[in-house]
């Protein structure tokens, strides 16, 4: 009977999953000296390709083809995934004759592999294994080999996948980066296919897509201190810009402003906006990414700038703007 060691104390917990993390992180090391020539036509041939890279897999390494089939997807190489089972029961329509198939499996010998890999072959794909037995049947029967070592699993019983896991993840991630910068696959073009969520936003929202640029406060340098208040207060974005006949910026006043000259005790009777506005306020131009203006009001420890294009004033963008579109 087989003796089952539980842990029982928080030292023990932290003390299993410490080796976890050295153990993945030592496979991981290991891959460094096994990217070789190999490696390197794999990923010129991928390139080259006019198809789609089809990643296969069974159990565990299904999931991480579906990951690693994700990143090319969002990197610039088109890739689809193909479950080996499902492949062999119908789903192997989906090659088409110029893809080329990468089957990941950790042992190199599962029945679905066996079947569906003389098949690929027949219809003559182009086979990649990216396997960890180096002299497993796919290895053997594949056109390109990208070996993934993973001499002992994670797993306290050297069972359950962890290591080697780990291990085609990280093959798959150095494919596909290797891929990008062959593409040349920029900040752009990520944006084009990342256009949801805050990641999305960052990379294609502009200032113009958020700002106040219909109806942006602003006052003239004559303005007398209630219509000042009256600008700022109606249209809620906490300051107002001054401006000219021709709308070129003079200034800006912002609640803060305001604050501190009552805190001085300054007599108000006869203030203008060109007695309390700040000159040479921070401004940002509406093409600008949004992004950077958060990073350019962070850096100044102010909550709006001012919008301008060809040196006039053509709105106010806030901070609360920016956090609400979910930006950063």
């Amino acid at each position: 009977m087989i003796k089952i060691i539980k842990l029982e104390t928080n030292k023990e917990i932290r003390a299993l999953a410490v080796t976890t993390i050295l153990t993945e992180a030592a496979t991981i090391n290991e891959l460094a000296d096994l990217i070789d020539e190999q490696f390197a036509e794999v990923v010129k041939m991928i390139y080259a390709s006019n198809g789609r890279l089809i990643v296969t897999g069974i159990g565990k390494s299904a999931i991480i083809a579906q990951k690693i089939v994700a990143t090319f997807n969002s990197t610039g190489t088109p890739a689809v995934f193909m479950h080996a089972a499902d492949a062999i029961h119908g789903d192997l329509g989906i090659v088409l004759p110029d893809d080329i198939v990468m089957c990941i499996s950790k042992s190199g010998n599962t029945p679905e592999i066996k079947v569906l890999v003389p098949v690929i072959r027949e219809r003559g794909n182009k086979i990649i294994a990216l396997v960890s037995n180096s002299e497993s049947y796919l290895a053997e029967n594949a056109d390109m080999v990208l070996y993934a070592k993973a001499e002992k699993e994670a797993c306290p019983n050297n069972l359950a996948p962890t290591s080697s896991t780990t291990a085609q993840l990280v093959m798959g991630d150095a494919l596909a980066v290797c891929l990008l910068k062959m593409h040349g696959f920029t900040t752009e073009d990520f944006a084009k296919v990342h256009p949801g969520g805050s990641l999305g936003k960052k990379l294609y929202t502009r200032v113009c897509d958020v700002a106040n640029m219909k109806n942006p406060p602003k006052v003239n340098a004559e303005s007398s201190l209630k219509e000042v208040i009256v600008e700022i207060s109606s249209k809620r974005m906490g300051a107002a810009a001054v401006v000219d006949d021709q709308d070129i910026v003079a200034g800006v006043i912002t609640d803060g402003d305001l604050r501190r000259m009552l805190e001085k005790g300054t007599d108000t009777k006869n203030l203008k906006a060109s007695d309390i506005m700040s000159i040479n306020p921070k401004s940002v131009g509406p093409d600008e990414m949004a992004v950077n203006a958060y990073y350019l009001m962070e850096k100044h420890k102010i909550t709006q700038l001012i919008v301008s294009a060809n040196g006039k004033y053509s709105g106010m963008i806030h901070l609360h703007d920016i956090l609400r579109e979910g930006i950063v």
